[in-house]
């Protein structure tokens, strides 16, 4: 894996095609505060289509709050595209395609398939697992996290509080000495 990517460092360059057309690119993003980068396995998972959902109901909140979401996978168009009309996801932007090189380079980690999931879907052969980064609207990295398993991922109910508070707080990026 690449050196870890740390908090107040310049996140790498981030492009992915989104579903609807055309291409999401991180470096174009300019939100009053954050950034919301929340990447997923894949149309695959019935973990992420739930932790999607709860993300789609929130994302005026987080617009509110000044904080653009997006949903990003290595998934391909047509299972993207799927993911956002049969999960419901109409009020979220979903980017797919992304590079396992730019996956390392966020620190993300990489799955093989094993088969089919609890909901009859195959895995691809190779997709990330999940993470979610805030990126400040100068590029920088302000806070993220990563996992190797679909299981007990962060809410984003507590997410959105946590953001209002920090923003209250104007508490600085923490976790960036190497």
């Amino acid at each position: 894996m690449a050196d870890r990517l740390r908090p107040r460092q310049q996140m790498p360059d981030l492009s992915v095609a989104a579903v609807g057309g055309g291409r999401w690119v991180l470096q174009d993003c300019r939100p009053e505060h954050f950034t919301m980068l929340v990447f997923y396995r894949g149309y695959h998972c019935p973990i992420c289509r739930a932790y999607l959902g709860e993300l789609n109901r929130l994302v005026r909140d987080f617009a509110d709050a000044g904080v653009a979401a997006v949903a990003i996978s290595s998934d391909v168009a047509e299972r993207a595209e799927a993911t956002s009309e049969e999960w419901g996801l109409e009020g979220l932007t979903i980017g797919y395609g992304l590079a396992f090189d730019v996956a390392e380079d966020l620190g993300l980690y990489v799955s093989s398939s094993i088969g089919k999931t609890s909901v009859g879907i195959e895995e691809p052969s190779k997709f990330t697992e999940p993470g979610i980064f805030l990126v400040r609207p100068d590029g920088s990295l302000y806070w993220s996290q990563v996992q190797t398993m679909p299981f007990a991922r962060p809410r984003f109910d507590e997410i959105l509080g946590a953001i209002n508070k920090v923003l209250k707080l104007n508490y600085p990026a923490r976790g960036e000495l190497a």
